[in-house]
């Protein structure tokens, strides 16, 4: 009922900057919350930021608060990640996901819909 597609990933030196925006298809007259998810080889798949069905409230990682920004267009159904000041452990593949509902998801299994995710990878 909701498919995801995320663009913006790649390389970047520390310090840099990359935006990540994911599009949504929607098939479904249900409002959706959406976030954004990241996972390396051998980790758990963890949060990084979220945001409301309507985009005014949000919640970050501690480990990205004041770097990474997430911002949502409702009415065009994309949702973006502004990630600024990058470090090498932000390395990972990011991955957009979507949940039923207006409220912010907290935990993966909050989350009903996921995209294929970009590799955001950061080095000298």
């Amino acid at each position: 009922q909701v498919e995801l597609a995320e663009s913006g990933g790649g390389w970047v030196r520390p310090g840099g900057s990359l935006k990540l925006s994911c599009a949504a298809s929607i098939h479904t007259s249900k409002p959706f919350a959406m976030g954004w998810f990241r996972q390396t080889p051998g980790n758990e798949r963890e949060l990084v930021a979220a945001v409301t069905r309507s985009g005014a409230a949000s919640t970050y990682a501690d480990s990205v608060k004041g770097r990474f920004t997430i911002s949502r267009v409702k009415d065009k159904n994309t949702m973006s990640l502004q990630m600024n000041n990058l470090k090498s452990e932000d390395t990972a593949v990011y991955v957009c996901a979507a949940r039923e509902g207006p409220a912010l998801g907290l935990a993966r299994d909050d989350y009903d819909y996921w995209g294929q995710g970009t590799q955001v990878t950061v080095s000298l």
